[in-house]
């Protein structure tokens, strides 16, 4: 189903006639008293707005992101809804029908502006309203605003208590960590067409999302953790599993997209479990479900700033909640604090390598234009399956911001340029792949191993050892060969 500007318009006009015909909208004619109102059925419908105007974007994400059957069956199913709680609005006492028209012509905006139907820089208004990810919340439409903040229903905002744990979170994140806020800001913009369409289609808000990633990984999607934990959200092996991320040829954990899937899955586990409660819900994330379900269990009816919970999980479950609360309401109120994240044009497009090229190689050819801390780590984010010193055969095509394809163009062309490069990398294993003795330590897994050893993998090591997939069991102090470069 194709929704240009005329179809919509179409829509958008029967709908303006039914309610100009619509004996409850007239001024001269307004409901008998005798006609009950039921406000939570009104209440209702008008979520169902917010909730359509987010898988409507969500549609547009996946078009974005090179999801176009997907993307056009989220539109379709966000407009037919819409149409259907308009029409039933108009059956409803007290429902308002030009709140319906309202969303419509925001869909009509978003869709324009997503088609390039429309140019923002010729319509200013129009741009206030539809650039609703790239400007401060206070400006964003209110529909389009609820429907980033909303979780259950209910306001992101006013689920966030600023209690002392908070406040003082916030002070973390504006000070020594505000570094790892932008960081996390800057590696988000550029992962957020794989990630945000999870939770867009499940209805939870972006907030969650980058404050969870904020406080797990920065967005910084190869991140392991001595615990186990891997990849931009931290999943730990057994609850990876549990939500079908595999491995070992490659740790999906390190897979945004899968990552993100698996992580809406988890939360809204936990939020049944624990009644919608998000504080319980971050804490399993932490600290596990087990022992989050138990002591609601010891404790019903209590909250997690109860003493009687607070006090009994572990510091950092004290710290992680309160932090990634504060890292949600900083995403929301950045200008409380005057706060400002950086715009980051994040357009992904390919690079088809014409010469074979390793990431680390490319990363460095590109150099540090409006980075400068370079872009190798948005370039393995974008690439996640991909090595970085692994040599890529010509042909092999890459995910880049899109303004770095001609940059590339320029700069990783010339011959002696590019040998220089290639000698800094080949210094690295001047001696060729030998064997080297590795003892298990507390935490290790054969994943992290094969990571920590550059060319190792996952299958040479087993071999080697002995070990059996698929969960490779090991043993503190058990000595390894490892088939390693480095």
């Amino acid at each position: 189903m194709n929704f240009g500007p005329r179809a919509i318009a179409i829509g958008l006009l029967m709908l303006l006639g039914s309610c100009a015909t619509d004996p409850q909208r007239t001024a001269v004619q307004s409901p008998a008293p005798s006609v009950a109102v039921d406000d939570a059925a009104v209440a209702a419908l008008y979520d169902r707005i917010g909730a359509m105007t987010l898988k409507f974007q969500a549609g547009l994400e996946l078009l974005r992101s090179g999801s176009p059957r997907d993307g056009r069956a989220a539109l379709a199913e966000a407009m037919a809804d819409l149409e259907a709680a308009a029409l039933q609005c108009q059956s409803t006492p007290a429902c308002e029908s030009e709140r319906f028209v309202g969303a419509f012509v925001v869909l009509v905006r978003l869709q324009s502006v997503a088609a390039g139907w429309l140019d923002l820089q010729d319509e200013p208004a129009i741009a206030a309203e539809t650039e609703a990810d790239e400007l401060p919340v206070a400006t964003r439409p209110p529909e389009i605003e609820r429907s980033v903040r909303l979780l259950r229903g209910k306001d992101m905002r006013d689920l966030i208590v600023l209690n002392e744990p908070v406040r003082a979170a916030l002070e973390d994140w504006l000070t020594w960590m505000r570094p790892q806020l932008i960081e996390a800001w800057v590696n988000y913009q550029y992962l957020r067409a794989d990630m945000y369409p999870a939770y867009a289609k499940a209805g939870l808000p972006e907030a969650l999302l980058f404050a969870i990633l904020a406080k797990e990984s920065a967005g910084r999607v190869h991140a392991y953790s001595r615990a186990g934990a891997a990849g931009p959200l931290q999943f730990m092996p057994a609850t990876a599993r549990r939500f079908g991320l595999g491995g070992p040829e490659f740790d999906e954990r390190l897979d945004p997209a899968l990552v993100s899937r698996a992580n809406v899955a988890y939360v809204e586990e936990q939020l049944r479990a624990f009644n919608d409660n998000l504080e319980l819900t971050l804490a399993a994330y932490n600290g596990g479900e087990g022992r989050m379900r138990r002591l609601a269990t010891q404790h019903p009816g209590r909250g997690f700033w109860s003493h009687s919970i607070y006090f009994a999980v572990p510091s950092e479950t004290r710290e992680y909640v309160p932090k990634v609360l504060a890292a949600a309401y900083l995403f929301l109120h950045p200008e409380e604090y005057g706060l400002v994240f950086p715009s980051v044009d994040a357009q992904i497009g390919e690079l088809r390598l014409e010469v074979s090229l390793s990431l680390a190689e490319i990363a460095i050819c590109l150099g540090q234009d409006e980075r400068p801390e370079g872009w190798f780590r948005t370039l393995r984010n974008l690439n996640p399956r991909i090595k970085p010193e692994q040599s890529l055969a010509v042909g092999s095509v890459l995910r880049m911001p899109s303004k770095l394809v001609s940059t590339y163009a320029q700069r990783c062309t010339d011959a002696a340029f590019l040998a220089r490069i290639r000698a800094l990398q080949d210094a690295r294993y001047p001696d060729g792949p030998t064997q080297v003795g590795y003892t298990v330590r507390r935490g290790d897994t054969l994943v992290a191993i094969a990571r920590r050893t550059r060319c190792s993998q996952v299958r040479d090591i087993a071999a080697l050892n002995g070990l059996r997939g698929p969960k490779y069991a090991l043993k503190v102090g058990q000595k390894l060969r490892l088939p390693t470069c480095s």
